[in-house]
């Protein structure tokens, strides 16, 4: 995506934050009570555990991006801001039904199980990477966890999630599949195809958008003339449903029910969460070239954390005590899987040979014996400086 041309039409302006139409599902309210016709009735340690997950997230999110800048990692792409959409949809499903990310979800893969250590592990690339160090940073994947893998192209994620949704379909398999984008790949070819196939047959696939207004550079005003992006759900016959995204509890609430749906063999859903993305698209972008920080501290006011905590605060189920000893603890564990994560080894060169075949075939078996008895560059600072 590029910044669009000033003599292009004047962009509708952001709504305002909390300003949203009144088909948006939300139930926290500003004085941290629920709204009981939509409260999905959680109790307290689930909701406990929603928070504390979405501060976990923000924790990992801003350490990995000072380790960019301190150019220990490569890559980070956060979600600061979205983590009430993304750990409330996740906790949503059930431990049988698979994921399939964008690139902003490593606290879904958290939530779904995966240690914070092998998290890391992929963020430097190393020999406990679990995808053993071919892909970027944030490109993650666990099969143990019924999540599929990141892949940088634009929507490609949407039909491979249809794709494995309809073959359990198939074979009679209950279960859901949930796929993760913003409001940038509405735009792409793989969302119409994705859609177009699920709502003809059924696919039982929740369509998880994450509307953080932005696609890189480009407002969403400019992405789509659509009254809202739920919208183009209901033009391929999928049902739709808009929610707060930085209201935990509303995202949780609607999503179950899109499971539920699924599962039941009642077809997809497309879920809209409203949410505003309070950083860059990436430690390679510079969101103060193209939006007004104005803007920025206007959503910076609806942070999901805080409203979360509000809402904990009003039901006398979380403290500052809490509130520093679960920082606390959740940042001594980060420093003690960045130590390990440096610590590490790059994977062995014998690992490229790895995961091509289920059974690895002669030829390839030869290559590797080949490479693993090769002549090998001297390291970067041995011989006399050379």
């Amino acid at each position: 995506m590029v910044q669009t041309s000033s003599i292009d039409t004047p962009r509708r302006p952001t709504p305002a934050p909390g300003q949203h139409d009144d088909d948006v599902v939300t139930v926290i309210g500003p004085d941290g009570q629920a709204n009981p016709a939509t409260d999905p009735r959680l109790g307290v340690e689930m909701e406990r555990r929603l928070y504390t997950a979405m501060v976990r997230t923000r924790i990992v999110d801003q350490q990995l991006e000072r380790l960019q800048r301190q150019g220990r990692i490569g890559f980070h792409i956060g979600s600061l801001g979205e983590e009430a959409c993304i750990l409330g949809s996740v906790a949503a499903f059930r431990e049988q039904d698979w994921i399939f990310p964008c690139y902003r979800e490593f606290g879904a893969l958290l939530w779904r199980g995966m240690p914070l250590q092998r998290y890391v592990d992929n963020m430097y690339g190393n020999a406990n990477d679990p995808v053993k160090g071919r892909q970027m940073p944030d490109h993650y994947t666990g099969r143990p966890y019924r999540f599929g893998s990141v892949s940088s192209p634009i929507g490609t994620q949407i039909t491979q999630a249809v794709g494995f949704g309809w073959a359990a379909r198939l074979r009679r398999d209950p279960i859901a599949v949930g796929v993760y984008f913003g409001d940038g790949a509405t735009s792409s070819n793989d969302f119409h195809t994705g859609m177009n196939f699920a709502g003809v047959f059924r696919a039982p696939v929740v369509f998880l958008l994450r509307n953080n207004r932005w696609a890189i550079s480009v407002p969403v005003e400019r992405q789509s003339a659509s009254r809202t992006l739920a919208d183009k759900g209901i033009a391929y016959g999928v049902r739709a449903v808009r929610c707060d995204g930085n209201d935990a509890l509303a995202t949780y609430a609607v999503v179950r029910e899109a499971v539920e749906r699924a599962a039941r063999g009642e077809g997809p859903t497309l879920v809209e969460m409203l949410t505003y993305r309070l950083g860059g698209h990436s430690t390679s972008d510079d969101p103060r070239a193209y939006r007004a920080q104005d803007e920025v501290e206007a959503w910076r006011r609806t942070d999901p954390l805080v409203r979360m905590r509000r809402r904990l605060e009003a039901l006398g189920a979380w403290s500052e005590a809490d509130e520093q000893r679960w920082r606390a603890e959740v940042e001594a564990e980060l420093r003690a899987c960045i130590e390990t994560a440096e610590r590490t080894p790059p994977p062995a060169l014998s690992s490229m040979f790895d995961d091509v075949y289920a059974q690895r075939p002669w030829h390839l078996r030869e290559q590797a014996e080949s490479c693993e008895r090769g002549p090998r560059a001297r390291a970067h600072g041995h011989g006399g400086g050379h």
